[in-house]
């Protein structure tokens, strides 16, 4: 019978955007400012077409100007690139996020690159990484901030706790990592080379899984009463033939043993995209010189 208390990623960013847009009815109000986000996509595929139309509908809902930018998997990375030059330059647009995977074509470091550093929401580009990995003010990845904001909702001061991040990505795991070392948290970072991998886990307070393969972490890698965040997304068959998703922790024997662990689907999820739209408040303050409000969730 499963033990553990479930994090409702899904309710806490419910309740962080509509904070987020309190807040940018106040910018509006006080500044004159509406926060602008770009969305670029190239190409056709199926998943980033409906995480498109998600971001600029949950834009929307916040008060905020919702640009999309929709280009033919034919685009040129000279064709791209000016696009993304375009925005850099376009004062109502304060946050761009280009929407990965890119076509095969495209160098997608070079176009991460290409975006102005403050308008980088996604946290992507090498000097905001270089910035958040010596505690400077950087725009922070969206799904280790989400990560982040619910796991001090769970379990108040990290300082001390002891983390297991699995897995390495630019994306996920290396920001988890400094966001956490910045909790004054004890941090190691696993991934499929690490030796006995099992026992490293079964020594987190807090573990973080980041892999990308279906139900790897077991049960039995689950030190009794830890905070499980899962962070994976992975379509797994089912007899109708439409699959269904599951994270990176097999939940159900995980939930046994963990405190409190996050669900796949509506866990860590939902949190990406409402860490995308603080990200696009936060970089409207800095381009216009106002403070950058703390915000968080409304209380449930």
């Amino acid at each position: 019978m499963a033990t553990a208390t479930l994090i409702d990623g899904k309710n806490f960013a419910a309740r962080l955007r509509t904070s987020i847009a309190a807040h940018v009815a106040r910018l509006k109000t006080d500044y004159g400012m509406t926060p602008g986000l770009a969305v670029v996509l190239a190409g056709e595929d199926p998943a980033s077409q409906i995480y498109v139309r998600n971001k600029g509908l949950q834009a929307r809902e916040a008060g905020m100007n919702s640009f999309e930018c929709r280009l033919p998997a034919t685009v040129t990375q000279a064709e791209l690139l000016n696009k993304i030059a375009e925005l850099n330059r376009d004062p109502a647009i304060n946050g761009i996020l280009v929407q990965l995977p890119l076509p095969r074509q495209i160098d997608s470091q070079t176009v991460i690159q290409s975006i102005a550093v403050g308008k980088d929401v996604d946290g992507f580009h090498p000097l905001n990484a270089g910035l958040l990995a010596v505690g400077g003010t950087a725009m922070v990845p969206c799904t280790p901030l989400g990560c982040l904001m619910l796991i001090k909702d769970q379990v108040g001061d990290l300082a001390g706790q002891r983390v297991v991040v699995l897995g390495r990505s630019n994306i996920v795991g290396k920001p988890m990592a400094a966001l956490l070392l910045r909790e004054h948290c004890t941090v190691t970072i696993a991934h499929s080379r690490t030796r006995d991998l099992a026992d490293e886990c079964r020594r987190a307070d807090i573990l973080i899984a980041a892999v990308g393969k279906a139900h790897m972490v077991k049960g039995d890698w689950i030190k009794p009463g830890a905070t499980v965040i899962d962070v994976g997304i992975n379509r797994i068959p089912t007899p109708d033939g439409k699959g269904r998703l599951v994270g990176d922790v097999d939940f159900a024997a995980a939930s046994e043993v963990a405190g409190a662990i996050t669900p796949v689907p509506g866990g860590v999820g939902p949190m990406t995209i409402a860490c995308l739209l603080l990200n696009t408040l936060t970089a409207a303050c800095r381009q216009h010189g106002v403070p950058a409000p703390e915000v968080k969730p409304v209380p449930a």
